[in-house]
């Protein structure tokens, strides 16, 4: 029996390709929440200042996407898409490569609409919950607007907000097994091409499972200690 999954996984490769598929689920998952966090501030800034229309409409973006499932997200982006950027591609003779990129850009793209989504409640929230009292000390002190926002507001905001983006953060490394179905060889892909070839489908998704359980928890260790760094000086009280 351990001989067997030996051979399985060191001789005939299975354990590289885990984890490389591992590594293709870190990386999607990293740059899907880093773009999503990115559009998710200045969304989330609309939403909290009630700008009028802007903040409807990011309003609309928010609970749509948060309102259907991820993998409907990733087939109409899939689909939706493929036509006008392989004409873009061919007008500048990258056809091919565009065509090898798509997935793993549609999946990228795909997983930040979803985390910016979900990013733009948690930072709104944030914003929402600075102390007046801080910001009362800011205008006792003759800050502008301008620089209290920037100086006060907006950094305590994300301070706040570290435990809801390591929740966005956590659902998004699990969602990343979704754009499997656009052809991305990420971890639960490589799981499957494995359980099928190898007809050992219990091992390969314990393994995969164990794979993500690790993701997850190592993620969760440096996110407490960003947490516990970032709040020195404050009080729990």
């Amino acid at each position: 029996m351990v001989h067997d999954i030996w051979v399985l996984m060191i001789d005939k490769g299975w354990l590289l390709a885990l984890l490389r598929g591992a590594g293709i689920t870190l990386l999607i998952g990293f740059l899907g929440v880093v773009i999503g966090l990115a559009a998710a501030i200045p969304l989330a800034i609309l939403r909290w200042r009630r700008v009028p229309v802007l903040s409807q409409l990011v309003d609309a973006y928010s609970i749509v996407i948060r309102g259907v499932p991820g993998l409907l997200v990733i087939y109409l982006l899939f689909f939706g898409s493929v036509d006008w950027v392989q004409k873009i591609a061919s007008a500048f003779g990258y056809a091919n490569s565009a065509e090898n990129a798509y997935p793993f850009i549609v999946g990228i793209l795909a997983i930040a609409a979803i985390s910016c989504a979900y990013s733009i409640e948690v930072i709104r929230g944030a914003l929402q919950s600075v102390p007046v009292g801080v910001l009362e000390a800011a205008r006792s002190l003759s800050l502008s607007p301008r620089v209290t926002f920037f100086h006060v507001t907006l950094p305590l905001a994300l301070r706040l907000a570290l435990g809801g983006i390591n929740n966005v953060w956590q659902m998004t490394i699990k969602d990343t097994s979704l754009v499997s179905v656009v052809g991305m060889q990420e971890l639960m892909r490589g799981a499957a091409v494995a359980a099928g070839i190898t007809r050992s489908p219990l091992l390969f998704y314990c393994l995969a499972a164990a794979m993500f359980f690790a993701m997850t928890a190592v993620s969760q260790v440096l996110f407490n200690r960003a947490e516990r760094h970032f709040n020195r000086g404050f009080s729990r009280g």
